[in-house]
């Protein structure tokens, strides 16, 4: 008797389980409460066509679901979702998420819910981002929601991302080794039956020979093949044709044709050819995998940075310690050396070296003094350091780089879905080609039809024309996120050798502000000491150099808390602080002195003006290098500043920069960025303040500083992790050298299709030699993609440090 599985996971039914779920006016035995109930749900939100689309068997819902209420704990959710005015954001990692069709049935459930405001998924990362309304949903409901389809949700922790990566390995290595076994006894059978060709072997002993490769290979087809046929039939049940089907179609057909010739006793068997051509493409597609969990594991080594417990100094000056959830603003932790620090601070140890590699690219360790901004993920190498907690969980420039990372992996760029599109109009052309082989064989020489379509099909597989783009791509995010230049938005890496015309903001992108250097002037009857700590508790939540300049001047100075703030793009900050009503930023949004050709920042109150700070600033050591090799790129450089006139024209002449603009607002840099756009430019932006978000998002390519505010990244196409220009050149160097490696993995797929196919339709391509050929591109396509690297960097051009008052 057959044994019973359920509808929704495919599990056995005990027999003492009699439970049914309603899907196609048909009545379905399911394994558990929890099954029936997410069979229900799904008909009932209209996604009944998940059944029909998925290829694989959902993972089994649970009949009692866990309780996902702690993610909705203020300390939890710190950690793992970030909150802006009303909108959260969550990365999760799901587990029992295996295709396209748990994508399709996710994204549609979880968009249904009220509060929702989108959901994107990568299937191939097992990652989940999520944005919603939390005054109208809790994180826990959606969750919960997510669960009760039977997909379990994770932090994005390193020992869940471990477990997920392994598992994929294991799996996949065990189809390859019964590939490889089997292809190898399927020759050695090959073999003999060839051998015995020539030496008049007996009907019997040829015949063993043949049962013998076919029970070898059966396995090979039916366990380590098992992927292209799911792959095949999900494609054709979604009306699509994709690279699976031909490669489904020829080891169906060789193995059935042999299974068919071995029972008639005629003929040749192909049992050898079978398993080889499963063999070698699942070598092709281990290789991809190894390749894909390289490039991972340059960006999950993100999540792993974030350590697990803190040493918080207690009221007595004892260490306690607790988990990094438990962290709060203003709290004073110690990191020892070789600790990683576990939240974004300010140093109160007299200086300490960090090692900031992977959130920077920067090799060596990097000396910090005290007052200095320490970034979560850092390791200390000299110490131990105490600090000042400033921000944590979701808000630290750690959980920024991973949303920006999550954010690229859920995004395909536009060479990708056209090699797709493109790779599926070949599919159609060679199921074409086959079958006028086999129309035109069997006329000729029906002895050969066969053997010749067989080759056809497989020699031209499209495998290495579809790996020609995403394989090239992979490898250029990898290597420059090892370097800190982070590609938000693949398509920016086509779009970046167009650029004719580059941007630059100037204070904190060409210029590095001086925070020991911070001069106060006050109105009679206020300290400078009560100034410097108003200024910097309105710019406590800020990223802007300036701001953090003035927290550095207010170190050792009373705590003061700042209520109602709000930005003002472009011009400064109001809030409230011990009740009074303050503004903070140029003079003429603080006080309306429109005349004044100054960039020191103005403090006032409704009496007018209570302080002046005047900030030093410095160029950026890689600036003069960056610039100059732009133009030597031939890239025409501007510098478009909202700073002073006199400030900006000594930064454009150390720079050289003939074309500058100063006192730019955000509408008049769009407007600039319009006119440039219309004389034909392809117009890149580099910039890092709340006043550059419009301009980055406007202009081809927006490229952000690390120190840049949220908005600012969120805007961005690249993300300069290091703060260092020279990141710059390099994303153009390597974007130009995937442009040129992509054209050439797709020249390279055409070819051989092109010169291969003739061949194997004149029956001169034996199908085994069709496999090695068809394997072989795919590797050579994957080998070419690998010679992507970064060059070796120009002469470093050292920017005079020069002073700017």
């Amino acid at each position: 008797m057959n044994e019973a599985l359920c509808f929704h996971c495919s599990e056995s039914i005990p027999d003492s389980v009699v439970l049914s779920a309603m899907h196609g006016g048909k009545s379905h035995r399911v394994c558990c409460i929890g099954c029936a109930a997410a069979v229900e749900w799904i008909v009932d939100l209209g996604l009944a066509d998940y059944y029909r689309l998925r290829n694989e068997p959902a993972s089994r819902a649970r009949s009692r679901l866990a309780d996902y209420s702690i993610w909705d704990k203020p300390g939890f959710s710190a950690l793992y979702s970030r909150h802006d005015d009303d909108v959260a954001e969550a990365c999760v990692l799901v587990e029992g998420l295996r295709c396209p069709a748990c994508s399709w049935l996710i994204e549609r459930a979880l968009r249904s819910l009220e509060g929702v405001h989108d959901v994107s998924i990568n299937v191939l990362a097992r990652r989940l981002v999520v944005r919603w309304n939390p005054a109208r949903i809790r994180l826990s409901n959606i969750l919960t929601a997510l669960a009760r389809l039977g997909y379990v949700p994770h932090p994005l922790q390193a020992a869940a991302l471990d477990a997920v990566s392994q598992r994929e390995q294991r799996d996949a290595l065990k189809r390859l080794s019964v590939a490889g076994l089997g292809m190898m006894q399927a020759m050695m059978y090959a073999v003999a039956l060839y051998a015995g060709a020539f030496n008049d072997m007996d009907d019997n002993t040829r015949d063993f020979f043949r049962w013998l490769g076919f029970i070898v290979t059966t396995p090979v087809v039916l366990y380590s093949a098992q992927g292209f046929f799911a792959g095949a039939w999900r494609a054709l049940r979604a009306g699509r044709l994709s690279m699976d089907l031909p490669v489904a179609a020829a080891i169906a057909l060789v193995y059935v044709a042999s299974l068919v010739e071995a029972l008639r006793g005629g003929g040749q068997v192909y049992f050898d050819s079978a398993a080889m051509f499963v063999f070698f493409l699942l070598a092709g597609r281990y290789l991809q995998m190894r390749a894909r969990h390289h490039a991972g594991d340059t960006v999950d080594a993100l999540a792993r940075l974030q350590p697990a417990l803190a040493q918080r100094r207690c009221g007595d000056g004892r260490y306690e310690q607790i988990g990094v959830h438990e962290l709060r603003v203003g709290d004073v932790v110690q990191v020892s050396v070789g600790d990683a620090i576990p939240a974004d601070g300010e140093l109160l140890s007299a200086q300490c070296f960090v090692d900031e590699a992977m959130l920077s690219g920067e090799s060596e360790p990097v000396l910090r003094g005290r007052g200095a901004h320490l970034l979560a993920g850092s390791f200390v190498t000299e110490g131990p350091a105490d600090l000042r907690v400033r921000a944590v969980g979701a808000a630290t420039v750690l959980s920024s780089m991973l949303r920006l990372v999550a954010r690229a992996g859920s995004e395909k760029p536009r060479a990708a879905i056209a090699g797709e599109r493109d790779a599926a109009r070949f599919v159609a052309v060679l199921l074409t080609l086959t079958a006028l082989t086999t129309i035109v064989w069997s006329v000729i020489d029906p002895t050969r039809a066969f053997p010749a379509a067989l080759a056809v099909l497989v020699v031209a597989c499209p495998c290495a024309f579809a790996l020609a783009v995403p394989v090239a791509l992979t490898r250029a995010l990898t290597i420059l996120a090892r370097r800190g230049v982070l590609v938000v938005r693949a398509d920016a890496l086509e779009t970046l050798p167009q650029v004719s015309c580059v941007l630059f903001d100037k204070t904190g992108t060409l210029t590095d502000v001086n925070a020991s250097s911070v001069q106060v002037q006050t109105r009679e009857g206020t300290s400078a000491a009560e100034a410097l700590a108003c200024a910097a508790a309105l710019e406590g939540g800020s990223r802007h150099p300036f701001a953090e300049a003035l927290r550095v001047a207010a170190t050792g100075l009373p705590t003061r808390s700042a209520a109602s703030l709000v930005q003002h793009p472009g011009a400064g900050v109001t809030g409230t602080v011990a009740g009074v009503a303050l503004r903070l930023g140029r003079s003429t949004f603080a006080i309306g002195d429109e005349a004044e050709d100054t960039s020191a920042l103005v403090l006032a109150d409704s009496h007018g003006e209570v302080a002046r700070f005047q900030i030093g600033e410095h160029l950026r050591e890689s600036a003069l290098s960056t610039l100059s090799g732009l133009r030597t790129l031939g890239t025409r450089v501007e510098i478009l500043s909202g700073d002073a006139p006199t400030r900006v024209a000594v930064v454009a002449a150390a720079l050289q920069v003939t074309n500058w603009r100063a006192r730019q607002s955000p509408p008049e840099k769009l407007a600039h960025l319009a006119h440039l756009r219309q004389s034909g430019e392809c117009v890149a932006m580099v910039g890092d303040g709340v006043n550059d978000a419009a301009i980055l998002a406007g202009a081809d390519i927006g490229i952000a500083m690390a120190s840049a505010s949220d908005l600012a990244q969120a805007r961005a196409d690249i993300v300069l992790a290091g703060n260092d220009l020279t990141g710059l050149l390099l994303a153009e160097s390597v974007a130009r050298q995937t442009r040129r490696i992509m054209r050439q993995n797709l020249h390279w797929s055409m070819a051989y299709n092109v010169a291969a196919i003739p061949l194997a339709a004149f029956g001169m391509v034996p199908p085994w030699l069709a496999a090695i050929g068809m394997s072989a591109s795919s590797i050579l396509v994957i080998l070419n993609s690998l010679r992507i690297r970064i060059d070796p960097p120009l002469p470093l051009m050292t920017s005079n440090r020069v002073a700017i008052a």
